[in-house]
This record gives structure tokens, sequence and C-alpha cells, in this order.
């Protein structure tokens, strides 16, 4: 079941759920209440598809257009971190990839990690999960000195509701993430 992003009362099991303050990047909204879900590691195995991507980011506002629903493939290990690892398909037919090890917090669904390729250091959370569905993550990227969002919605299938998108779509709202910086990705060939 899922636990709600900004108030405690859509959880499912109220007593799973965790409050924490985080101020948005640049103080663009005021700062909010994330209700982190009680996070259990293990039931987040298997494929997921990235079907929704926000923010605020200038190479995101650059890129959006051209990027597509692609996989990733998550991987509880035993110390409690998450293995993540991403493909999608290009235009020209090659094979994107790219993998983390996501380390565990002090905070169930808080993980962290560094991304070698593009030089950010990342706080991840899960906000917002019902583990046979949907994922909903907000993460918080850190890059020389300045920093953004960025949210992502996880679905098990290409074709999520309408609820869950608009779910999506209001929590990156309330984040400070322009409307039209809010990507529902089309569909696309995955990786073979």
């Amino acid at each position: 079941t899922g636990c709600g992003a900004t108030s405690p009362h859509r959880c499912s099991r109220p007593e799973y759920c965790i409050k924490e303050q985080y101020s948005s990047v640049f103080n663009l909204v005021k700062s909010v209440d994330l209700y982190i879900c009680q996070f259990f590691t293990l039931y987040m195995i298997g494929k997921w598809y990235l079907v929704g991507f926000a923010s605020n980011a200038d190479w995101f506002v650059s890129r959006k257009a051209k990027m597509t629903m692609g996989t990733t493939i998550l991987t509880p290990q035993p110390s409690g971190d998450l293995q993540m690892d991403y493909s999608n398909l290009r235009s020209d037919g090659t094979c994107w990839k790219m993998s983390h090890l996501a380390q565990k917090s002090d905070i169930p669904g808080k993980f962290v990690y560094q991304n070698q390729r593009y030089g950010t250091d990342n706080d991840m959370r899960v906000v917002d999960v019902k583990y046979d569905e949907y994922c909903l993550m907000y993460s918080f990227k850190t890059k020389e000195g300045s920093s953004y969002i960025l949210n992502q919605m996880y679905s098990r299938t290409q074709k999520p509701s309408q609820e869950v998108l608009k779910k999506f779509t209001k929590f990156s709202l309330d984040q400070g993430i322009l409307p039209e910086n809010i990507a529902i990705l089309p569909k696309a060939e995955e990786c073979s």
C-alpha cells in the first residue's frame, strides 16, 4: 500500500509513515513536510518503467522533448543498499545504460549515491510507493555548489493509471516544478 507524499492520512498504515521536513531548492516554495513511507527495500525488487520525469534543471528543460520511457531494474542488497540499473533505447537504436549503488541511510526509504558520469551527489527518497503498482522518488541533486530537484515516477507497467500520473504531477507542482517541466514519458521499445 502507498504512503502519502504530503499527508500521513494517505497511508493505509499511518504508523509506517515518517515525517521529515525538507526545504525546496533555492526556497522556490515553502519548506514542506514529506511523509516518507516506511520503506521495505525487498519489495522494490524487479523491473520498473520510468514513466514520469520532472525538474526545472537546465539540462532537463533542453532535453525533455526527446526523452522516452526507460526501464529500471532494482535489486535490493543484503546490506539494505539498492542497486539501480537503468536502460533506455535511443532514437538511433543504441542502448543507453547507467548503474548506481544507492546506499541506505538511517531513514527508511532514503538513499545517497554519487553519479560518477554526471558528477552529482544525490539524496534520493522514496516518497510514495505501492510496491505492485508505482513508486514516486524525490531526489535532491548537488553539483559544484548548485542544486536542483528531480522527481521520478516509476510504474510496474508501461500504462500507469491516470490517478498515479495525477499524483506525480501534483507532487511535482507542490515542489515548485513548473508545469511545462513535468514530463509524462512516451512509451518506447525496450533495450534488448
